[in-house]
């Protein structure tokens, strides 16, 4: 392979194109001079939502928007989501029962990342056949071999659908690559990506003329992350929220709290079809009779009848997504009984929440720690992934560098974008 070139200097279409496999949504980027960087994947929307719907009645898949229409239209079929969360997990290695038919979980990503390329190759007319992929800075929090074993899981998935060479960047540092592009004079940024499934950080120098280098090594300061991410945001809301309307912390006649095992499950995205197996609903039918209060029982046994875990889901996001931009929204329930209705709150969602947020906090501040930067040197906080726009890390995250401005980038497009950067970089 010839040597890098900085990607300010291509004439030319790149070669390689970038991967954003995200936990809530998937983008894919390539290089063009003049043209926009992100292919349209769906309905032309840059952004595939990271969805596998298995379609029963019509016997097809469907990805992206299209499976989960079909899925909240009520066809029966399997609904797969969140399926990053799976990289470096003991689920990985196991299989899940499609339509009468076992499934390995890495055939499930396959086919995922398989459509990805399809998609990217029908609109870049060309087959990709290098790719550098993203990645958070741990996909697995304090274990660096099961870290190494999801890194090395998603590579050979990739190459298995075709991409010949694939490597692989920081999310965080590639949405810096893309925040680079917009600069005229250098700044030290803290790069917080706040995805679906990780917290991710890093502290780099950014200007206009360390773009033409090819290496950047010097400019990166520190990287930093967590596993938390919207999808926990989702859980803990819908637990403090959500679910005691189905029972959650309920007492048994015997004065015993109900078993919370299957609220864990249903309020976690890639878990939610553990909820539906015949060993579970015998345990409710059983769990019902000796309910106090019989009520939010039957709520969770229509709900559990109609399989419906992952509308119930989809509505709690929608509702921490509403919660961003106002105090208050209402969550309507009325599959689960006619006319039920809950109000949500943005104070009960920063209560239940508050932990999560520490630990971020706590991530960032050992990141400016080790990296020996005071807090009033870093220039700007430039807020990219999808999860980055809940208020209380955003008031967490500026508290500790007060003088920092705040940026928003694209939150679902950035990562996507500078991965395309970087692909031109390293592979012309």
């Amino acid at each position: 392979m010839s040597a890098p070139r900085p990607a300010s200097a291509l004439t030319t279409p790149a070669q390689a194109c970038g991967i954003d496999f995200g936990t809530s949504n998937s983008t894919v980027g390539w290089l063009r001079p003049g043209r926009e960087t992100l292919l349209p994947l769906e309905e032309g929307k840059v952004t595939l939502p990271s969805v596998v719907f298995f379609n029963a009645e019509e016997d097809c898949t469907r990805f992206g928007r299209a499976g989960l229409a079909d899925y909240l239209a009520g066809y029966e079929g399997r609904l797969m989501r969140s399926m990053k969360s799976l990289l470096g997990s003991n689920l990985m290695d196991g299989r899940t029962e499609v339509q009468g038919r076992s499934l390995a979980f890495r055939d499930l990503l396959a086919r995922f990342i398989g459509e990805l390329k399809a998609r990217a190759d029908a609109h870049g007319e060309q087959p990709f056949a290098q790719a550098v992929l993203g990645r958070p800075v741990f996909f697995v929090d304090d274990d660096a071999a099961a870290d190494q074993r999801a890194e090395d899981t998603l590579a050979e998935i990739a190459r298995a659908v075709g991409f010949r060479e694939v490597s692989f960047q920081y999310e965080p540092i590639a949405a810096a690559f893309h925040y680079e592009t917009s600069l005229s004079r250098e700044e030290l940024v803290l790069v917080a990506d706040i995805g679906g499934g990780t917290s991710d950080f890093s502290l780099v120098r950014l200007s206009p003329e360390r773009a033409r280098t090819a290496d950047r090594q010097d400019d990166l300061l520190a990287n930093g992350g967590v596993h938390i991410g919207g999808t926990d945001f989702d859980r803990l809301l819908s637990l403090a929220g959500v679910m005691p309307l189905l029972g959650y912390q309920s007492q048994l006649k015997n004065g015993r709290e109900m078993p919370s095992g299957i609220y864990f499950n249903l309020a976690t995205w890639h878990t939610i079809n553990f909820a539906y197996t015949r060993q579970v609903a015998s345990e409710q039918q059983r769990l019902a009779l000796d309910a106090r209060t019989p009520e939010p029982l039957a709520r969770l046994r229509a709900l559990l009848e109609q399989r419906a875990g992952h509308w119930l889901a989809n509505g709690v996001e929608q509702a921490k997504i509403a919660l961003s931009d106002q105090e208050s929204t209402t969550l309507s329930l009325d599959r689960l009984e006619p006319g039920l209705e809950l109000c949500l709150d943005r104070l009960s969602f920063e209560a239940a929440t508050a932990a999560l947020v520490a630990r971020v906090e706590a991530t960032v501040a050992e990141l400016l720690a080790r990296a020996g930067i005071a807090a009033e040197k870093v220039d700007t906080v430039f807020f990219t992934g999808g999860s980055s726009g809940i208020p209380l890390l955003r008031r967490h995250i500026a508290a500790l560098l007060p003088q920092a401005r705040a940026v928003e980038g694209d939150l679902f497009g950035s990562i996507g974008a500078g991965l395309a950067v970087e692909a031109a970089r390293r592979y012309g």
